[in-house]
């Protein structure tokens, strides 16, 4: 028995690749901590934000984001709230004090796995374009003569898939340029970009 429309995935998975691989918050975010804290500890943040994305892209689809909607106080307290702590971290990075940033005397990251887990949570669901998104690129490869349920963990399953991929390119990315910058001693200069990073996602969460 067909549970989802093959022809529809075939054209699905390389659309939300592309749209997914593109720079945008979360994955600035990765790219952002992969310099600051290493791929290894950046896993906790992806967690957090693949748990933010399947619940936005679940809600987007079975109707919750209306509600979301008519509720925007619910988008502004996680919006600024959200934003100000990232904006909070990247000046502390950006200065090279707090539990993120760079210390060749101290290589023991202190920052809890929660935490992490909760800033790439918080991203995921506080940014409305993320909401439209979803609204407006998951109903197209829905077949409406296909059980919806099926249809719809399968387009999650892929989407959680294709990034997590990504957001591994990114901290990966950010590991080699923490690597390349700490062999030259410029760790300072590390925290700064990490930081300025880190400070541009917060301004962006709060003002998108």
């Amino acid at each position: 028995m067909d549970f989802i429309n093959l022809t529809l995935l075939a054209v699905f998975i390389p659309t939300f690749f592309l749209v997914s691989i593109t720079p945008g918050m979360c994955m600035t975010l990765s790219l952002s901590m992969g310099m600051s804290i290493g791929l290894k500890k950046t896993f906790y943040m992806m967690y957090g934000e693949l748990i933010g994305v399947g619940l936005v892209a679940g809600s987007s689809v079975i109707g919750v984001a209306t509600i979301m909607l008519k509720y925007p106080s619910i988008f502004l307290v996680l919006k600024y709230g959200g934003g100000a702590y990232l904006i909070y971290l990247g000046i502390q990075m950006w200065l090279s004090r707090g539990k993120m940033a760079i210390n060749l005397d101290e290589c023991n990251y202190n920052i809890s796995k929660r935490n992490l887990a909760l800033q790439g949570f918080i991203t995921a669901i506080a940014n409305p374009k993320g909401w439209a998104f979803f609204i407006a690129l998951l109903p197209p490869f829905i077949d409406e003569n296909l059980p919806m349920p099926s249809q719809l963990i399968v387009l999650i399953f892929m989407i959680l898939i294709l990034e997590f991929t990504c957001l591994i390119i990114y901290a990966t990315g950010g590991k080699t340029l923490r690597k390349l910058l700490q062999n030259s001693s410029n760790v300072r200069v590390i925290n700064k970009v990490a930081g300025s990073m880190m400070m541009g996602i917060g301004v962006w969460l709060a003002l998108s």
